[in-house]
């Protein structure tokens, strides 16, 4: 990653949380401790941010409007991206021309955009930068929900019970996540998991998709039982006790090699 990036990264983290930590930073980014310890040094220098003991905090003290607890977009999808990628390429073979389905916004599901172009689809979704890529990269159909823009996610969420959700009927449901584990398919915000619950009712079968690093991890809020996911796709690195429990469950797994590049 680029040191300018890195740095907009940064920025855009304690805009949004006030306060990070050089280990939290470092998890986040996918950085050595040196290079963000640097960064901060250097940006405390410009007046970009307040440096302080083990961290950093935002030097703009009011938090922007539209926040919930979730990472950002643009960080998320530097990480295992290439391994995301084979997952998200999985995932559309799962699809057939003319079916209907839901795409939760998200890094992985996003980088279906590129098999997705292939195909003539119904797609709902709810992620506003995948659906600009699709519109502008191939013909299929794409709707949206109402709501407000959360830019940082890259998506739309809406606080009303009634929109244009409710009208759609889908085949699959595609969903990332930030952890999957024996408590179920985990979430970061309950705004989130309202929003997602809405869309999971209109479809016949659940797919998720997590890298390696997610199988195992907990999350602050659980979206959904174990019992609610159909199949799951995650990549060769995964913990092979995990992935026999998931089996047992009557998960299909669907595992594709990890990217060491």
């Amino acid at each position: 990653m680029l040191e300018k990036h890195r740095q907009q990264l940064i920025i855009d983290i304690l805009e949004k949380s006030q306060f990070a930590s050089v280990r939290s930073l470092t998890q986040q980014l996918n950085a050595s401790e040196a290079t963000i310890r640097r960064d901060i040094t250097k940006m405390a220098k410009r007046g970009e941010i307040t440096k302080i003991r083990g961290g950093a905090e935002s030097a703009n003290k009011e938090k922007k409007k539209n926040q919930i607890a979730s990472t950002s977009f643009s960080v998320d999808k530097t990480k295992q991206a290439d391994t995301k990628r084979l997952i998200a390429k999985r995932a559309v073979e799962l699809c057939s021309d003319a079916d209907s389905i839901i795409i939760n916004g998200g890094s992985s599901t996003y980088m279906m955009g590129e098999f997705l172009c292939s195909l003539q689809l119904n797609i709902l979704t709810n992620s506003f930068v995948l659906a600009n890529y699709i519109t502008e990269n191939s013909d299929n159909q794409v709707s949206l929900p109402g709501g407000e823009i959360y830019r940082d996610q890259g998506i739309i969420l809406s606080s009303y019970e009634s929109d244009t959700i409710e009208n759609y009927r889908a085949t699959m449901m595609f969903m990332g996540t930030p952890g999957i584990g024996e408590f179920g398919v985990m979430e970061s915000d309950p705004l989130l998991i309202r929003s997602e619950q809405k869309l999971k009712k209109q479809t016949e079968k659940l797919v998720i998709l997590a890298d390696s690093t997610k199988l195992g991890q907990h999350s602050n809020f659980i979206f959904c039982p174990l019992s609610e996911v159909d199949i799951l796709i995650t990549d060769s690195n995964a913990d092979k006790k995990l992935i026999q429990d998931f089996e047992n469950l009557g998960i299909q797994v669907i595992i594709v090699p990890f990217a060491t590049v």
